[in-house]
């Protein structure tokens, strides 16, 4: 049977489904997952190796080489990239983009690290393989106190952390900024020799005396019972109260008369964390796959406020980084784009065609977006910036059948066709040419899903959505509003008729009329206007991602390689005091009264040292260096202030910072991206490569637009050789 007539004739049974669907597709619309960006597979796994004081040079020959090797062997390689530090190596293992299911070849990755274990030297910590490298936190909370210490800290953030974990919507929470403790014993060489004491003894005596290890179990009357001796060090007085057997005399001293004992904090630190220039703690929060970071955001919130009961007076919390705020924003504009073409179709085609014709055709569109967001739901396509952007599109798309079948249907009934012979007559007309045309715009969008790149995967939702948009108005429109056209619109048989002879159609006859007469002449303008327009792109700016308008500005700085993480610290307490002089402002941007807000930072967070913070976002990614690099995430007034702003940061550091490297760029949409130049040099010859990067190196500086040029090698270090002669020191019965 024709759909359209059976669609008509069992006119309750449509508006049933209908009903069902609307209301359907309003609970999926509640319950679809939110996020900022698509999920989006990050196929990159990192290796890391430490061996505490050794040189890049033997890093690269005695650990990252060997690891490396074992890593190429792996079918699904694209390619694998290392940094050799002092004492660290790390290898970034990146998988081709064909392969989705990653696990199993996470698991073959750790299966062939294992077998290269044993020929690593002996001291070599790891090598941990860490496949969480993608995983995004959209909310960072950080935890300062005015007067208390990092372990007090990282007590109040443990607790907040478990808090944190008990939340539904959360799947994993991590500390940074925290401070390694750690016991230090410091003695005096002279004052252990004048004992007849030399530090290794004294490191047995300790050892021995830190009994940590099972007694065992006794069985009695069918019982076991476990055995646990004592003995081990519970507390630092317990370690300073160890007694000491002088091997000289005999004589019994306790462990603090010959050292001091202390608590403190592994030293040099290897990273610490910032908000607006106050030391914190910072607790980073990624949210399950699938999961609604509306939802995430109002239960985080919940627990902040609660917070400052629990913990003591001068401890604060601070939502430093708070995406739910930015998503629900997106999905607030939807909902306004969406009423926003409701009210516009309706306006339009009520002064065009009449009230009845304008509400008939502008049901359409709830109708169509909410039956697409229940089968966003169904195929498991959430709701972020891409399926959102789609939507929007498709708002300017999916009218055009509607407003084509409600006309095609007014035709044939001023024609004098019966009321459902023109409707059903209209939609087998233009049945298939609508169904041609929808899927003629759907497949514009097929080259982005088909491109086997991180960009595709990326943009995947934008067919998707697109392609389930227009195909639910396509099927609408020969459904639902031929029996809305059939039910309530009224056309007299000479009202079409007559309309063509209005003002209007009379104007747009003669101008017809004149352009077919001079085919030649209308050719020629159209073909000059294309080609104006041609001419006129290419003033346009190009890039498949739009820009983001987001008022957050990314920093990385770098001090030269081998800087202390000391001077780190001081260099940023400066950029920080600067920041807060010149560049905070004076309040939130709503704050009232109207005018009295200066355009400035609101706040920022600071990462320093190894790390460099969470991927609190998709775009984001987060450096991994050493206690020469500084992370910052800025939060502006707007966007336009920021783009203001960032070659007065940038001439400030010059200045003041001559040797720091910076790069300042404003939040940007779309995937994980690096510079946009990037050239690769290879060879075996190591002298030879950095002479050539050089010359490269001075080529792109002299090319207009670039900044930033470095290498990822980084420059030489200095170090002190201590060559020894083997004999000499044999003969003097010095061990090495």
């Amino acid at each position: 049977m024709n759909i359209t007539a059976a669609a008509i004739k069992n006119n309750r049974v449509t508006f049933l489904l209908l009903a069902v669907l609307l209301i359907s597709g309003y609970q999926a619309f509640t319950q679809l997952p939110r996020a900022e960006d698509p999920s989006f597979t990050i196929r990159t796994a990192v290796v890391t190796t430490q061996f505490p004081g050794a040189s890049p040079q033997r890093m690269e020959e005695l650990v990252t080489d060997k690891i490396e090797k074992v890593v190429q062997e792996l079918p699904e390689l694209d390619s694998v990239t290392s940094t050799s530090r002092t004492g660290l190596s790390m290898i970034n293992v990146n998988l081709k983009d064909k392969y989705t299911d990653l696990d199993p070849i996470w698991d073959d990755l750790r299966r062939k690290i294992d077998t290269v274990k044993g020929d690593l030297p002996s001291g070599v910590i790891g090598p941990g393989v860490n496949t969480d490298f993608g995983d995004v936190y959209p909310i960072m909370l950080s935890i300062t106190g005015d007067g208390y210490t990092y372990a007090e800290l990282k007590d109040v953030a443990d607790a907040v952390r478990d808090d944190l974990l008990r939340i539904d919507a959360v799947a994993k929470v991590e500390i940074y900024g925290a401070q390694e403790e750690r016991i230090f014993v410091e003695y005096n060489n002279a004052r252990l020799a004048e004992v007849g004491l030399s530090p290794q003894q004294l490191r047995s005596i300790l050892e021995a005396r830190n009994i940590i290890q099972s007694g065992g179990s006794i069985t009695s009357g069918g019982e076991v019972i476990v055995l646990e001796p004592s003995g081990n060090f519970e507390s630092v007085d317990d370690l300073r109260l160890t007694l000491i057997q002088l091997p000289q005399h005999g004589e019994v001293v306790y462990l603090e008369d010959l050292a001091r004992v202390y608590r403190g904090y592994v030293d040099p630190p290897t990273e610490k964390m910032n908000t607006t220039a106050v030391p914190c703690l910072g607790l980073s929060i990624s949210m399950i796959e699938g999961g609604n970071v509306i939802h995430l955001g109002q239960d985080v919130n919940a627990l902040v406020a609660r917070l400052p009961a629990i913990y003591p007076v001068g401890v604060d919390f601070h939502l430093d980084i708070f995406q739910p705020d930015l998503v629900e924003q997106k999905v607030d504009d939807f909902v306004e784009n969406l009423l926003q073409a409701v009210g516009i179709v309706m306006l339009v085609m009520v002064v065009s065609l009449g009230i009845r014709t304008g509400l008939v055709v502008a049901a359409l569109i709830p109708t169509t977006m909410l039956i697409t967001l229940l089968l966003m739901h169904t195929f498991a396509i959430g709701l972020d910036q891409i399926s959102i952007a789609s939507l929007i599109i498709a708002l300017g798309m999916l009218v055009d059948n509607a407003i084509v079948m409600s006309e095609a249907i007014m035709v044939q009934m001023a024609a004098g066709k019966e009321r459902f012979q023109a409707a059903v007559d209209a939609a087998a007309e233009l049945r298939i040419p609508l169904l041609t045309s929808s899927l003629t715009t759907a497949a514009a969008f097929l080259p982005i899903i088909l491109a086997e790149s991180g960009l595709g995967e990326y943009c995947a939702s934008l067919f998707q959505v697109v392609t389930i948009a227009l195909l639910v108005s396509w099927s609408l429109s020969i459904t639902m509003m031929p029996l809305l056209c059939m039910t309530f619109i009224r056309v007299k048989p000479s009202e079409e008729t007559e309309s063509f002879q209005s003002g209007f159609h009379r104007i747009y006859r003669g101008i017809l009329v004149a352009a077919l007469k001079h085919r030649t002449v209308s050719l020629g303008i159209v073909v000059g206007v294309f080609g104006l327009a041609i001419y006129g792109f290419g003033f346009v700016d190009q890039g498949f991602i739009p820009k983001n308008d987001s008022p957050r500005l990314l920093g990385e700085l770098d001090l030269p390689l081998g800087t202390a993480i000391e001077e780190t610290e001081a260099a940023i307490a400066k950029f920080e005091a600067f920041l807060r002089e010149r560049l905070m402002a004076e309040g939130p941007p709503e704050g009232p009264p109207e005018g009295a807000v200066k355009e400035g930072f609101l706040g920022w967070t600071t990462y320093i040292g190894a790390g460099g913070g969470p991927r609190y976002r998709l775009a984001y990614e987060p450096q991994s260096k050493g206690g020469e690099h500084v992370s910052l995430i800025l939060e502006a007034t707007s966007r336009e202030w920021i783009d203001r702003t960032i070659p007065l940061l940038e001439e400030y550091c010059a200045e003041q910072f001559p040797s720091m490297t910076t790069t300042w760029q404003a939040e940007a949409m779309g995937g994980v991206s690096g510079k946009p130049v990037q050239l690769r040099l290879s060879g075996k010859d190591i002298p030879t490569l950095f002479r050539l990067a050089e010359a490269v190196k001075e080529y792109l500086r002299a090319t207009p637009g670039a900044k930033n040029v470095e290498d990822d090698w980084g420059p030489r270090t200095k170090k002190l050789v201590v060559a020894i002669n083997q004999a000499r020191a044999r003969r003097a019965g010095v061990t090495l």
